[in-house]
């Protein structure tokens, strides 16, 4: 059986070839058979590479006598999880960091180069954490907080150059994991007993009560209460979006881009499980994820439909009470528990816009008169986000945003943009339009 690092070190090589992080660290954990103590350390260190990478890379270059291009890829890797474990884990000894990564290097690389290793490490073992030096401030902030620097540059013109070492510095901070209470199991208070009962240490937002947050573990799906749908995983800020929608019993709803169905399952609950969902998607193989999710929540009003949202349905036009197009993005709001979503290349993300607009303008379609159309997004972007609503907003009189209040954070003007480091949770963005009657 493999052991955390043995495993941690083929997941971070296979996001080389184009693995998304999530998806590889709890395939190659099940598969390995890690029992819960291994499974966290091999999430930590997978993670922690991945948030603290190009500062790492910066501390291995400090004593490494090649440069870092010549270093081999399978050996950079073992030297980041060695220098990650060093530099960030109070509880490994760094003689055993060290000692690993040379059998890791014996095993998996070049024998020969086991000797580098062992030297490089040695040196970082020895020395204090290594402080960033660099003339520019953006600069300096990419390498101390591993964001790469065009992205630290985007992000600052989007929250302003006051705020953006608090959003770095939030998106690598230890983030719990976030559950919803599922009220169609029972109420909250009872629910919460139920996951104590079963050991789980679970602490209650103050604010909206459904929400609440566990420490991260992904094997959290293996509790009892999880197979009888007392909770599912679900971020505040998804939460507040279903809130925002605010279905009634009764109504029709349409959530156009569903999966994994997060914000359907959560208005199926507020309209106490009572009147049709309608939830699309365009990738038909994730419609059972939803079907799946939704019998295991109890939810019995809920539809799925394989639907291009780009592609106006003319069956829908003027048919729902209430839409929800929470659209394709650039995911920037999502870095703290996605870490590799910041090494995309941001050149292809000005193309979105164009097709969240269609979605949008589609959207604007099937709402009834008098109903509700709610946008959003993961990223903070504002092209992306009050940019794109403002240009629908002109081109359609008959939509105006609603003002909307938000537990915990209050009135809005109509749209709000949730940032980790301001509101704690992941980085949103949602607008209530209301169409005329």
């Amino acid at each position: 059986m493999a052991d955390a690092r043995e495993t941690a070190l083929r997941v971070l090589l296979s996001l080389r070839h184009g693995a998304w992080s999530d998806g590889a660290l709890a395939a190659a954990i099940e598969k390995d058979g890690l029992d819960a103590r291994d499974a966290a350390l091999c999430t930590g260190i997978c993670y922690g590479v991945l948030q603290q990478r190009l500062y790492l890379d910066y501390c291995i270059a400090q004593f490494s006598s090649l440069k870092m291009n010549k270093i081999a890829p399978t050996v950079l890797e073992i030297l980041r999880i060695a220098a990650y474990q060093i530099y960030f884990l109070d509880k490994v000894p760094a003689s055993a960091a060290v000692n690993e990564a040379v059998r890791q290097c014996r095993t998996h690389a070049n024998p020969k180069a086991a000797g580098f290793v062992n030297a490089v490490l040695r040196k970082i073992a020895e020395s204090p954490r290594p402080e960033v030096k660099a003339e520019d401030a953006l600069d300096a902030l990419s390498v101390r907080y591993s964001h790469p620097r065009p992205l630290v540059g985007l992000l600052a013109k989007n929250v302003g150059a006051e705020q953006i070492e608090a959003l770095l510095a939030a998106n690598n901070a230890p983030t719990p994991l976030s559950i919803r209470l599922n009220t169609l199991k029972g109420t909250p208070e009872e629910l919460i007993c139920a996951l104590r009962s079963e050991g789980l240490e679970v602490t209650q937002d103050e604010h909206l009560l459904t929400a609440a947050s566990v420490p991260g573990s992904g094997r959290i799906t293996r509790l009892q209460s999880f197979s009888r749908g007392l909770f599912t995983v679900q971020d505040k800020a998804s939460q507040l979006c279903a809130a925002v929608v605010d279905p009634h019993p009764g109504e029709e709803v349409l959530d156009l881009c569903s999966a994994p169905g997060g914000k359907s399952f959560a208005m199926a609950a507020l309209m106490e499980n009572r009147g049709r969902i309608i939830s699309c998607d365009l990738h038909a193989h994730k419609l059972p994820l939803i079907e799946e999710g939704a019998e295991r929540l109890g939810v019995t009003i809920l539809q799925t439909l394989c639907t291009d949202a780009t592609k106006k349905q003319e069956r829908f036009v003027g048919r729902f009470d209430r839409v929800l197009a929470d659209v394709p993005c650039s995911g920037l709001g999502v870095i703290r528990k996605k870490p590799d979503i910041r090494y995309k290349d941001i050149a292809e993300l000005p193309k979105l816009p164009q097709i969240q607009e269609q979605i949008l303008e589609n959207a604007a379609e099937y709402v009834k008169p008098g109903g509700v159309l709610v946008y959003s997004t993961c990223t903070i972007l504002h092209r992306e986000n009050r940019k794109l609503v403002e240009r629908v907003l002109e081109k359609h009189p008959e939509l105006s945003l609603e003002s909307f209040g938000l537990p915990g954070i209050g009135e809005t003007g109509g749209d709000i943009t949730l940032l980790p480091h301001v509101h704690g949770t992941d980085g949103f963005y949602i607008a209530k339009i209301r169409k005329k009657g």
